[in-house]
């Protein structure tokens, strides 16, 4: 069994504030997708940003994570169950899922043993549904400029090497469920510039370039963005697309 590599528990309490929130048609979508919405599995469930919206839309959710860290920061739903486990072991019955998600993390797993789970606990005609988003975008062209300056020239060099398998939009990983082609999803947010740099606090990459450097580089961010920025609390939308792989069960 490979290790697993953990980028996050250092900063889970950031990673439950300030990560962004998924949008709804995403959800009603997925719903829309099963006959039956029993169970879902939300797999590398970080600290609930899937599994809560899942809640209101399936009778019963387990959503689990091998950081317990991010489970124990996790947003609580009466309709979800958090576990801590890796995503080879569930811990389901077999053939009991209507769904199974995995947001933002494919890239983390051992997709062998993953998948191999995926195809037991999935009832016949059952739904995985992975998705990732990369970079933030801003409509202000000044504040985008800045942004991608810090991804490419600071921030770049201390990314995981998983995260190229973001950049493609998990194309280049292997998917052996017979896929579904979905509509295009989006994630946009009106951000205050705190709630932005405490975003950015909680990448995997600004966390190893501050174990590097023991500097923290959101504080150069915040400085180039002031004057595009304006008031720290004035709200700009940032917008990231979303990539996903869907696929049924045969």
């Amino acid at each position: 069994m490979a290790q697993f590599h953990d980028h996050f528990s250092s900063v889970a309490e950031q990673y439950a504030s300030f990560r962004p929130r998924y949008p709804a048609a995403l959800f009603d979508y997925l719903a829309a997708l099963c006959p039956e919405r029993r169970l879902a599995w939300d797999c590398a469930c970080g600290s609930g940003q899937a599994s809560v919206p899942l809640g209101d839309r399936f009778e019963s959710v387990l959503a689990t994570d091998a950081s317990a860290a991010q489970v124990a920061a996790a947003s609580t739903h009466p309709r979800v169950r958090y576990q801590v486990a890796r995503a080879e072991q569930s811990g389901l019955d077999s053939a009991s899922a209507d769904l199974v998600t995995v947001a933002q993390a494919l890239h983390w797993l051992e997709l062998a043993p993953f998948y191999a789970e995926v195809t037991r606990v999935l009832r016949p005609g059952g739904v995985l549904a992975v998705w990732t988003y990369g970079s933030p975008h801003s409509a202000v062209p000044p504040i985008e400029s800045v942004l991608a300056r810090f991804l490419s020239e600071m921030i770049g060099p201390y990314w995981p090497p998983e995260r190229a398998l973001v950049d493609s939009g998990y194309r280049t990983l292997p998917f052996p469920f017979p896929e579904v082609a979905p509509p295009e999803f989006a994630i946009e947010q009106r951000w205050s510039l705190p709630h932005l740099l405490g975003y950015v606090r909680s990448w995997s990459a600004t966390s190893r370039y501050v174990a590097r450097h023991r500097i923290d580089p959101v504080i150069a961010l915040e400085a180039s963005l002031l004057a595009p920025w304006g008031e720290p609390q004035t709200t700009h939308v940032i917008r990231w697309p979303l990539s996903m792989r869907l696929g049924r069960r045969p």
